[in-house]
């Protein structure tokens, strides 16, 4: 079965940038440039101080129940929790109103918020707010890794793993010799999956840190995701499966080329591939074999980047543009042609939508006043992004990681983006999963696996049962 769709076309996304006033256009009013920055000294002041995460005082939102999912795997291997339909579920479906639950940490107080197309995050480091971006920090010291660097505290390059507050790195876990593609953890498993380059899959126990079975699948693995207990790998013309709980193997036929991505909603499995196809698999039980269902054709180059979210699959490509599909129809709603290079990772955060490009732009999405998805933030980073997660530290924070192509990955706290700290890589960190509790874990070019803790926990363990 081949679904072949055509998008109308969409006004390219207006800049959010400053007018001679230093403010910027919200409604009939301006917000305030100054207020943005933190700098706003003026009491009362003539420009709007507005707040992104409060409805307007003057338009009293509706109340409005949302029904609780239950707990399942997320496609970047974390686990379901409280906090899931904060990074996977935002209501961008609906262009006013956001319900969220107060149980689930999302929004202020569990409280209706409106979105309006000028409504903006808060961001200390966006270039239209800051005008320009905070310089790059210093790289980590290639000798100093080694253990060769001489010039010991005058040396102008890091000597640590990481720099802020808030997090530390737990341990590594070494055996692959190639890039990190895909980390992974099963519901119901005290295991964690690793995928990589070097053709190999690994399971590592989460309890001692060791390596305990490597299979060899005989060619390159593009990604790596779980869903209940499953783990599929995405393999070149094909998606290799494991069940952990049933121990079957199945091997999914049906992509042309390499699987980039993948992500799992309303029980079907997406795979983006690198002929720019997006294939749909779809099972009716667990024991039974997905099979192919539909092939999402309109992206002219790979698909590297998918998330499922607000009833919506969201893709973005080589072609440098992002694609929104509907889940129950499998019909191309919408194309977000906001960035100049690929586009490497989509993310769905509370009512927005984020994506990284090579462009070094990370851009924030909401919709509109009629549902279409619109720019009403970005940040410039100095390297092209290369992957985006999300995590809750113990006081229900909201932290965006952003891995760069200059070896580092950024932590920004939510909506503020201010910057918490960043962790320095040999190579590039090529993908990012979130584990149980405290724990995420980043995956580097030069096959490193990497165990880091978020402040607040006493557990010690790798993973989680």
């Amino acid at each position: 079965m081949e679904i072949k769709t055509e998008s109308r076309p969409i006004e390219k996304p207006r800049k959010m940038v400053f007018n001679r006033s230093g403010s910027l256009p919200y409604g009939n009013n301006q917000v305030c440039g100054f207020w943005l920055a933190g700098k706003c000294t003026r009491n009362p002041c003539r420009f709007r101080h507005v707040d992104s995460l409060k409805p307007r005082q003057d338009q009293p939102p509706q109340r409005q129940t949302q029904p609780k999912r239950p707990p399942r795997t997320s496609s970047n291997g974390q686990r379901g929790n409280k906090f899931r339909s904060t990074w996977r579920n935002p209501d961008l479906s609906n262009p006013k109103i956001l319900a969220v639950s107060s149980t689930e940490g999302v929004g202020a107080e569990g409280k209706m918020v409106h979105v309006t197309k000028n409504e903006v995050l808060t961001s200390r480091r966006a270039c239209s707010v800051g005008g320009s971006c905070q310089k790059s920090q210093k790289k980590l010291c290639p000798y100093w890794v080694s253990g060769n660097c001489v010039d010991g505290e005058k040396c102008k390059d890091l000597h640590s793993l990481f720099s802020g507050s808030g997090f530390s790195p737990l341990t590594k876990l070494q055996k692959h010799s190639k890039a990190v593609t895909g980390i992974a953890l099963p519901s119901g498993s005290d295991k964690l999956f690793s995928s990589s380059k070097d053709n190999s899959v690994c399971v590592w126990d989460c309890h001692t840190g060791q390596c305990v079975v490597t299979a060899e699948l005989g060619g390159e693995i593009g990604c790596l995701i779980s869903e209940g207990p499953w783990v599929f790998a995405g393999l070149q013309n094909a998606v290799q499966a494991w069940n952990i709980e049933s121990r079957t193997e199945l091997v999914l036929s049906g992509p042309n080329g390499l699987v980039h991505a993948m992500d799992v909603g309303e029980d079907m499995l997406f795979g983006g591939v690198q002929d720019g196809s997006i294939l749909v698999w779809k099972s009716t039980s667990v024991s039974c074999s997905p099979e192919p269902v539909a092939f999402l054709m309109g992206h002219r180059f790979a698909v590297l980047s998918l998330v499922v979210g607000a009833n919506c699959l969201y893709s973005g490509s080589e072609d440098e543009s992002i694609r929104v599909w509907d889940l129950k129809t499998l019909q191309c709603l919408q194309i977000l042609n906001g960035h100049k290079n690929f586009v490497t990772s989509v993310l769905c955060w509370d009512k927005f939508l984020l994506s990284g490009s090579l462009d070094n732009r990370l851009k924030v999405w909401a919709a509109n006043e009629i549902g279409d998805l619109e720019v009403v933030n970005e940040v410039e980073e100095d390297n092209g992004i290369l992957a985006l997660c999300g995590i809750e530290d113990s006081q229900s924070k909201h932290i965006l990681l952003v891995s760069c192509k200059d070896n580092t990955v950024r932590l920004y706290d939510l909506p503020s983006f201010a910057e918490r700290g960043r962790i320095y890589a040999q190579e590039e960190v090529q993908t990012i999963a979130v584990g149980c509790g405290p724990l995420f874990f980043t995956g580097g070019a030069a096959g490193e696996l990497s165990v880091w803790k978020l402040h607040g926990d006493a557990s010690g363990s790798v993973g989680c049962s």
